[in-house]
């Protein structure tokens, strides 16, 4: 069977592994992104290059965009270069990008009006899920081109689920965001307290694997907090600016979000410090501030 084409927009922390991946995996990709050098380097793995992401429209069976915020991808899909002026019918969209339902909505009626589809189709799973390709992909949009994208989702996943119709992808994600956002801070929260009194948190994260308060954030992010590793697996500002867009969510559905506002504004407290770039389990730094003290392991007895 003759693989697709991909074009892929967004070569960042996560856009770059996946994209390799899609090489990995046989599938044709051309590459178009802002800053040069990941173009390059895809290039160099066998990738074609694309000058704007109206001509990746042109060329490829699938888009893929994966863009820091939901002005990025309306500007990449309705801008002068865009991909609404190169795209051709029957080609199929797929933005998994973080960004507002209410977009997500808006450009898969856009799309559709040129003969084409569009799936928003947001990640979870950090950039050790874009290396590993066991990212979980949450769909919305319709079932037939989300079973036609099977073979592409399958080169970056593990867990992949369509939602149901347009939009529905990025409510799962501000899902997922909010209780990521509460997993994080709870952790910072009880390993800040167990360094203050005094009790080694190696041990308590140790202990609490074990338990009913074990999981994958403890597992992944505290022992990035007790080595004080927090080079961005995903930075805090894109975990801010996703908090925004599930307070934004839940106010267009009449749900109240209490506790999604309060970690939201402690990840605002993150940006204010200077820390916008830190890996989001540095939201234990704000806890730190606070307490006025550093988690770190005891010395080894």
């Amino acid at each position: 069977m003759i693989k697709k084409t991909v074009g892929f927009i967004g070569l960042g922390v996560m856009g770059k592994p996946m994209a390799m991946n899609l090489i990995k995996a046989g599938f044709s990709l051309i590459a178009h992104n802002r800053s040069r050098a990941p173009v390059e380097a895809l290039v160099a793995a066998g990738a074609s290059a694309a000058a704007t992401p109206r001509e990746v429209a042109q060329r490829a069976d699938v888009i893929i965009t994966m863009l820091p915020d939901t002005p990025d991808v309306d500007a990449v899909v309705q801008g002068t270069d865009g991909i609404l002026r190169g795209i051709r019918p029957g080609t199929i969209y797929v933005d998994m990008s973080t960004i507002s339902p209410v977009t997500a909505r808006f450009l898969a009626g856009k799309i559709a009006e040129k003969g084409a589809a569009m799936l928003d189709a947001p990640v979870s799973g950090g950039d050790v899920g874009a290396r590993n390709a066991t990212l979980s992909i949450m769909v919305g949009g319709p079932k037939d081109t989300f079973d036609a994208c099977q073979d592409v989702f399958q080169a970056l996943g593990k867990t992949i689920v369509r939602i149901g119709d347009s939009g529905a992808g990025q409510i799962a994600k501000a899902c997922n965001q909010i209780i990521v956002g509460m997993n994080l801070t709870a952790i910072g929260e009880a390993l800040v307290l167990a360094a203050k009194a005094g009790v080694d948190p190696a041990r308590v994260v140790q202990a609490l694997a074990g338990g009913l308060a074990g999981s994958r954030a403890l597992d992944l992010k505290a022992p990035k907090v007790l080595s004080r590793d927090f080079a961005p697996g995903f930075r805090s500002k894109l975990h801010y600016k996703d908090l925004g867009i599930a307070l934004a969510t839940g106010s267009a559905y009449g749900v109240p979000l209490p506790v999604t506002g309060l970690i939201h504004e402690l990840f605002g407290a993150m940006l204010a410090a200077g820390r916008a770039d830190l890996d989001h389990s540095g939201i234990v730094t704000v806890i730190e501030d606070l307490a006025r003290i550093e988690v770190r392991p005891a010395a080894t007895e």
